[in-house]
């Protein structure tokens, strides 16, 4: 609209002409809106509140004596309030750029002052305390052109050629260069340790994988090696169960022809030596009891025709002996009582012809014979050969064990 106007953010509008302004000001101070300006008969100008910078150089002397160049910045700006925008604008509205020189003129002068009543140590040591003690004697003054200082920077302090500096740090330097020295000695020290232990690390890894390497390597050497030998120990352990099988297949058929060559040969030639003992006993016993009846007057006919016939019997007995299968299980006494048990059956089939001829006692007593002597006679037959008298029983004979026959 013609003849409204507005100020930036950072100016503050300065209008003159009309009403005076506060504290009898020859303008009026607008800011942070706009203002109905008319034309003509009134003036707008702009002051700035933005921040602005001043550096100062200055060459200044301590309390020592010694010349120093101290270099500084000053952050600066109009204040905000209006007596500030006042007393700035009567005072820098025509030329702004002067403010910036001003400033450094005052801080200036102020920092010669205190550095003035300061040493070097002080002012190399305690730039702070330098940079407040210049903020605070020279803020009454800034206040007065409208002028805040937001913050001083004493950005260097050289003492040109004297030297003055470097020797006041050179007992600091060399401690410094000691302590470096020294931690760089203890770093040296801590990497060369650091490395051997390393080393060492490495050396025991490398032994620990060599050892284990090579029990493996055992391990395996061992396993092929048995593997190896597992198949002629196989092989020997069935060749050895074969000689095994086939020596007791051996054994057994030796075993097996040993039986057969005792029932095929050695019973056998047992069985026709008895028989032929038997046969020899018989005979014998026939031609005693020849002899006996040829002593004996009495004997009768009958008699003489049954021992005649003894022999017979006996052998008959025998021959079916002969091919029987006897099992002897008292060795000598057993075949004994074979031979005993057949002449004793002889006997009894002599006693049973006698009694059923009904000779025994009638033809004695006719012939002169005493009662009962043809009995004794026959038992004594019998107890001679060995078997009981009375008895006609096989295996009645005086051995132990039991006599079969099959």
């Amino acid at each position: 609209m013609f003849g409204y106007r507005v100020p930036a953010p950072d100016e503050a509008m300065l209008i003159s002409g009309g009403r005076r302004g506060l504290g009898g000001a020859p303008f009026r101070v607008v800011t942070g809106h706009g203002k109905f300006v008319l034309p003509v008969f009134r003036k707008t100008r702009f002051l700035t509140l933005s921040m602005n910078e001043a550096e100062v150089v200055e060459n200044c002397v301590t309390r020592q004596g010694i010349a120093l160049r101290v270099r500084a910045v000053i952050a600066f700006k109009v204040g905000n309030d209006t007596e500030s925008i006042v007393n700035a604008g009567q005072r820098f509205l025509s030329d702004q750029d002067q403010m910036s020189v001003l400033t450094g003129r005052i801080f200036a002068g102020h920092l010669r002052s205190i550095i003035g009543s300061m040493t070097v140590e002080e002012i190399v040591t305690e730039r702070q305390k330098l940079a407040t003690e210049v903020l605070d004697t020279s803020k009454s003054e800034m206040a007065k052109i409208g002028l805040h200082v937001d913050s001083l920077q004493i950005q260097s302090i050289d003492d040109g050629d004297t030297g003055y500096i470097d020797a006041m740090s050179a007992p600091h330097k060399a401690a410094i260069q000691r302590q470096a020295q020294i931690a760089q000695a203890k770093a040296t020290q801590a990497a060369s340790e650091a490395e051997q232990e390393a080393a060492r690390n490495q050396a025991e890894y490398a032994r620990q994988t060599a050892i284990v390497q090579a029990q493996y390597s055992a391990e395996v050497e061992q396993a092929q090696a048995k593997a190896a030998q597992a198949g002629p120990l196989a092989e020997a352990h069935a060749q050895q169960e074969v000689l095994d099988a086939r020596t007791e297949l051996a054994e057994r058929a030796a075993q097996l022809r040993q039986q057969q060559l005792v029932a095929e040969v050695v019973k056998p030639a047992e069985a026709d030596a008895q028989r032929i003992r038997v046969l020899a006993l018989a005979e014998a016993e026939r031609m005693k009891i020849q002899a006996e009846a040829a002593a004996s007057y009495d004997r009768v006919a009958l008699d003489r025709m049954l021992i005649d016939q003894l022999p017979l019997i006996v052998k008959e007995a025998a021959t079916g002996l002969s091919g029987a299968n006897v099992n002897v299980l008292n060795g000598a006494d057993g075949l004994g009582e074979i031979a005993a048990g057949l002449v004793g059956q002889g006997l009894t089939i002599l006693d049973s012809v006698r009694n059923n001829l009904g000779t025994p006692a009638a033809q004695g007593q006719g012939q002169g014979q005493a009662p009962g002597q043809g009995e004794r006679e026959a038992g004594d037959i019998k107890r001679y050969l060995g078997a009981p008298a009375g008895r006609g029983q096989a295996g009645g004979g005086k051995g132990d064990g039991p006599v079969e026959i099959q």
